[in-house]
């Protein structure tokens, strides 16, 4: 098995100076992504957008899959962690889910990658780290609070997912004719407990921001309460 990319040099071989490095090959894969999805991430394609010829990016990272840990570790970066926690756990927690939720709503092909498929590079280690010192005051096991980390992650994923796919006209679409089933069909009589919860109609609720709050605050306090 290979060690991971972070603990190898920057480039193998010997040679002329390195005309390239891992930044800028993880910074001209995300501008693929961000455009393009993440399927549209090559080596062929990055060695293009950088002017280069795809075996010299072998001398930096070898495989695909190293590619995207670059790419994540890389994306990761952008929350500037590790930072000052103000004591208050649940308020430390909710920060950092909206922070992640944030970066995912910027780089929509970040929710493609399942919490965990990836190498834990230094970010990786500073997101922990983030996560674990707004929870260090509760007095719970550690390997409790490092679950609880991994589980605010994948929900906050999930969520990002969904927001990310209500922008798509077709589930526009998809939604708008369920809704409009629903008012046909659930009558109070028939359900009542769907009745009672649709109120004004299908479809009305909480608001993006409110849900997540209370979702992501339920989570937490009953992983950690």
């Amino acid at each position: 098995m290979n060690d991971p990319i972070w603990l190898r040099p920057e480039r193998t071989g010997h040679g002329p100076a390195p005309e390239h490095s891992r930044e800028r090959i993880a910074a001209a894969a995300i501008a693929l992504a961000d455009a393009s999805g993440l399927a549209a991430v090559s080596m062929r394609k990055v060695a293009g957008a950088l002017g280069a010829g795809t075996a010299s990016l072998y001398r930096y990272v070898t495989t695909r899959d190293e590619l995207i840990d670059l790419m994540v570790d890389a994306v990761t970066g952008e929350l500037a962690y590790p930072k000052p926690v103000s004591g208050d756990w649940l308020a430390d927690a909710l920060a950092i889910g909206h922070d992640l939720r944030a970066l995912y709503l910027r780089h929509p092909w970040m929710v493609e990658i399942h919490p965990g498929a990836t190498g834990i590079g230094p970010n990786g280690v500073a997101y922990l780290e983030q996560g674990l010192a707004a929870l260090s005051v509760l007095d719970r096991p550690a390997q409790a609070k490092l679950e609880a980390v991994a589980m605010l992650s994948g929900v906050v994923s999930l969520f990002a997912r969904d927001e990310l796919s209500t922008r798509s006209a077709a589930t526009a679409d998809g939604r708008a004719a369920t809704a409009k089933y629903l008012a046909a069909v659930v009558t109070p009589e028939r359900y009542p407990h769907l009745a009672a919860l649709f109120g004004g109609g299908p479809g009305t609720g909480p608001g993006a921001e409110e849900l997540f709050e209370r979702v992501i605050t339920a989570l937490l306090r009953g992983l950690l309460n």
